[in-house]
C-alpha cells in the first residue's frame, strides 16, 4: 500500500510511523514547512514536499492530518487523485468531502499524541466513517492494520466523542498544569502528585468516574473549601475554576 501523509504534526507523525511499522510504503510527506516535511520523511523513507501540486496522484491512501480549518483546501488540491482520501479530525463532518467524486472517509484516532512520546498504536481506538459500504469495508481493513480497536462512528457521534475527549484529556491536563503552578509557587515538587494522578486514572479503568469521586466537594466539607479558596485569593481565575468544579461535583452527587 502506497500512502501520502499530508501533515507533519503529532497525529501525522504517529500515523506515519504506525503505517511504516506495518509494512505500508510512505511515498510522500507534505507540510507547508519543508523542514518539517523533511523531518518526518527522513524517518519514514518518504519524499518531503511543501507544495500540494506535487502530490503523487497514484497513491492508494491520502491521509489528511492537518488543522481542521486547512482540510477543505487540501481536499480541493486532491481533486484528481485515484486513491482513498481520509481526514483524521474528530470535529470535522464527513460532509466536507461532499461533491468531490472521490473515495473518502474518516480515520479518527481517539488518543492524545506527542511527537516525543512513543505509544503502542495497537491500543489506539480508531473511529471510521466512509462515503459508502464498499469504501467503509476498505477503510476498516486499513484501520485494522494499525489497531484491533476499530469502531464505526458517524460524524455526529464523533463530534460527541471529541467533546468528551476534551473534557477527559485536554481539560484534565490543563488542571495538572495549574496544580503544578500552585506547587511551584510554594516550593513544592510536582513529583509528589504523580502517584495520586496515576491512582485516579487506574480507578476509572474498572469503575465509572462518578462512582469513585472523592474530595471536599462530595463530602460537603465547607470548612476545607473555604480554606482552599482563601489560598487562591490572589488568583481569582483559579478560584473561579475551583468554585465552578466544586459546584458541579455537588450538583452531580
Amino acid at each position: 500500500m502506497k500512502i501520502v501523509c499530508i501533515g507533519s504534526g503529532n497525529v501525522a507523525t504517529h500515523f506515519a510511523n504506525a503505517f511504516k511499522a506495518n509494512a505500508a510504503e510512505l511515498i510522500q510527506v507534505w507540510s507547508k514547512n519543508q523542514d518539517h516535511a523533511a523531518e518526518l520523511a527522513g524517518v519514514t523513507g518518504a519524499q518531503p514536499i511543501s507544495d500540494l501540486k506535487e502530490i503523487d496522484p497514484e497513491a492508494d491512501l491520502y491521509l489528511i492530518a492537518v488543522k481542521d480549518d486547512a482540510i477543505p483546501e487540501v481536499i480541493t488540491a486532491l481533486a484528481n487523485v485515484k486513491g482513498m482520501v481520509v481526514h483524521t479530525s474528530g470535529a470535522t463532518d464527513i460532509g466536507v468531502f461532499s461533491e468531490t467524486g472521490m473515495n473518502f472517509g474518516v480515520l479518527y484516532p481517539l488518543q492524545t499524541f506527542s511527537k516525543q512520546k512513543a505509544l503502542d498504536f495497537n491500543q489506539v481506538p480508531l473511529c471510521i466513517e466512509a462515503k459508502d459500504q464498499e469504501t467503509l469495508d476498505a477503510l476498516k481493513s486499513i484501520a485494522r492494520m494499525l489497531s484491533p480497536l476499530v469502531y464505526e462512528v458517524n460524524s455526529e457521534k464523533r463530534r460527541i466523542l471529541h467533546l468528551s475527549a476534551v473534557f477527559a484529556c485536554n481539560f484534565v491536563n490543563h488542571l495538572y498544569a495549574l496544580s503544578n503552578e500552585i506547587l511551584q509557587k510554594n516550593d513544592l515538587d510536582f513529583e509528589i502528585l504523580r502517584p495520586l494522578i496515576m491512582e485516579t486514572a487506574v480507578k476509572v479503568q474498572d469503575a465509572f468516574p462518578a462512582d469513585v469521586q472523592t474530595g471536599p466537594a462530595i463530602r460537603n466539607d465547607e470548612q476545607t473549601i473555604i480554606k482552599h479558596k482563601e489560598l487562591l485569593k490572589d488568583r481569582p481565575e483559579l478560584k473561579d475554576i475551583y468554585e465552578t468544579l466544586s459546584k458541579s461535583i455537588k450538583k452531580t452527587h
